[in-house]
């Protein structure tokens, strides 16, 4: 029984960090026809609401909270949205991939957070993960020759790092640790649209899509990389905790690599193949550590 939640909960993770991967595939599209990030992740996060509200009525989860669990779920909602904004402003400070590549701090972040508050184990498997996992992702890596960094683009950068990582180990360890996924997801996404929102009554313009093929990426937007990552994301973790949820979302990138090479016709070379399989083999270490210390427990 803990084995089959352990094994639903990693597959449930490596559903999340792929979905999410799959940002670069309806956004392009979007920012090609002229759209900002705040405009994008307007319509993506109010997209997103209603399937999550769909999917709970699917489940037959209520969507009903208690009033102590308002100001936790906004307090969590924000620091989503506001995770999603300062990533996408740090793209206007440095090349995408060099702030995506930044990006993977997240987990160890977690795996801090975790050991320094709730005294976690820190495990060297966890370093290993770790290590294996950066070396690939610099492998994976291509920036433009003249490509430099930005201090205020790193700043971005960690700032929505540590956000998203302490939104990881909230879900976890704070009084919405008991929250169906569902619920916990919809409100999430409704109180993050707020970050987008006020900007838009303050009076920034918004650009919307002006054909289908684009409302169609706006749906997918909302559909894969947002409702569904966003509620594997939190029932993984309710599964297997913060830590390896983190260290999952390694595998995002994988999907950003094969959609660019099946859909945007990008080349895949030799040094990217090696980032691949480091990738693979730390997702594996991840997976493998894991049962094997629920096996241990067990027996103890």
């Amino acid at each position: 029984m803990i084995f089959g939640k352990s094994i639903k909960g990693y597959t449930l993770g490596v559903i999340a960090a792929a979905t999410y991967g799959l940002n670069p595939l309806f956004a392009l599209p979007l920012y090609a026809d002229g759209m900002d990030a705040n405009s994008v992740l307007l319509f993506r996060y109010l997209a997103g609401i209603p399937i999550i509200a769909l999917l709970a009525l699917i489940s037959g989860e209520s969507l009903s909270i208690k009033r102590r669990e308002i100001i936790p779920l906004a307090l969590l909602g924000l620091l989503m949205g506001f995770s999603s904004l300062a990533l996408f402003e740090s793209y206007n400070c440095m090349e995408a991939s060099i702030a995506s590549t930044l990006l993977f701090v997240y987990p160890l972040m977690v795996a801090v957070i975790m050991t320094l508050l709730y005294h976690e184990k820190f495990t060297w498997i966890t370093g290993a993960c770790l290590v294996t996992a950066g070396i690939g992702l610099t492998l994976l890596y291509n920036g433009k020759p003249d490509s430099s960094l930005s201090l205020t683009g790193i700043a971005w950068v960690m700032v929505s790092a540590l956000s998203y990582a302490i939104v990881l180990v909230a879900i976890n360890r704070s009084v919405l640790a008991t929250m169906p996924s569902n619920r916990l997801s919809f409100y999430m996404l409704l109180f993050g649209a707020l970050i987008f929102v006020v900007p838009v009554l303050s009076g920034k313009p918004v650009i919307a899509p002006d054909n289908n093929k684009l409302w169609i990426c706006i749906l997918a937007l909302g559909l894969l990389p947002t409702a569904v990552s966003l509620v594997c994301t939190a029932k993984a973790i309710h599964f297997i905790g913060s830590t390896p949820v983190a260290l999952l979302g390694v595998f995002e990138p994988v999907t950003a690599v094969f959609c660019g090479v099946l859909v945007f016709g990008e080349r895949l070379t030799g040094r990217d193949t090696a980032g691949l399989v480091l990738i693979m083999i730390s997702v594996l270490l991840v997976i493998a550590g894991g049962l094997i210390q629920k096996r241990f427990t067990n027996e103890s």
